[in-house]
């Protein structure tokens, strides 16, 4: 008998993947945590459901969130990261000597656990001496802070359950005044393709749009989620993620990437013509 996985990304579209066992499921004061083990993509995370991540295509998504905002900036002391509990944003964030302090604010510590002890590959650099853990809901921690930031990394879930109030005007605004004059803010922004991943897309756009002088889209592409294309908001006080980016003091730093590059960088701006024009419209 097989045993399959389907997570529902329209009323038409599911992905399946044949899973070979099911190694953990609880339920914790915020969401239903799953841990499989399948064949083609490894060990993978699902929330309420949803695939967070895979074995096998993590690092596209880690990379892109944490490499390219540290282009821009190569002079990023102090970070914040809000969600990423699986702990793939702090294990490339901690490949920079450079960061004096990284802060995260991870609403469900049973998250963090599980990813200790079924994805260590991903979930190895929650023990760096630079990492201070704080189990508190990212609205409420955000709020106490002000002009603290260099980067602020939104590695939040899905606008639904815990992950919805990260999508909100007064979230980021919040954002906005916890970075220093000249900081940046990085957050997962949805896929462009099916109908109601891109309303969402959408809203997130306008609402960061509002909030930053500076708000720009990039993309990768990421095989277990909705459609494949996956895009990510770039937002700043100062920088332009293209017309910035320092992409020789950042190769200096010597690290060791599998889809990232400063080639890529600029080319990941460059978008489809069906999304420029979703984002124009709601500027």
């Amino acid at each position: 008998m097989e045993f399959w996985y389907s997570e529902k990304h329209t009323e038409n579209v599911y992905l399946s993947i044949k899973v070979d066992k099911q190694l953990y499921s609880s339920t914790s004061r915020f969401q239903r945590i799953d841990v499989f083990e399948s064949l083609e993509f490894g060990r993978f995370l699902a929330l309420d459901g949803f695939m967070m991540l895979t074995e096998k295509d993590e690092f596209i998504y880690h990379e892109m969130i944490t490499h390219v905002p540290m282009a821009v900036n190569p002079n990023i002391k102090t970070v914040l990261v809000i969600g990423a509990g699986d702990g793939g944003v702090l294990r490339e964030l901690t490949k920079y000597p450079s960061i004096d302090r990284i802060d995260v604010a991870e609403i469900d510590e049973e998250v963090v656990r599980v990813c200790k002890q079924f994805l260590p590959k991903t979930a190895c650099g929650f023990e760096d001496r630079r990492v201070n853990m704080y189990y508190q809901d990212g609205m409420k921690f955000i709020r106490r802070h002000t002009g603290e930031y260099d980067l602020i990394i939104v590695d939040s879930t899905d606008p639904f359950g815990p992950g919805e109030g990260l999508f909100t005007k007064e979230f980021y605004g919040n954002c906005y005044n916890a970075l220093k004059e000249d900081g940046i803010m990085v957050n997962q922004h949805e896929s462009p393709f099916y109908e109601e991943d891109a309303a969402a897309m959408k809203r997130a756009h306008k609402r960061i749009y509002d909030s930053f002088p500076i708000s720009k889209v990039f993309q990768a592409f990421i095989p277990t989620y909705p459609s494949g294309h996956w895009l990510f908001g770039f937002a700043s006080k100062k920088y332009h993620p293209v017309h910035d980016a320092n992409e020789k003091r950042w190769e200096l730093f010597g690290i060791k990437t599998r889809y990232y590059n400063s080639n890529l960088h600029k080319g990941a701006f460059y978008l489809p013509n069906y999304v420029e024009e979703m984002l124009k419209n709601v500027e």
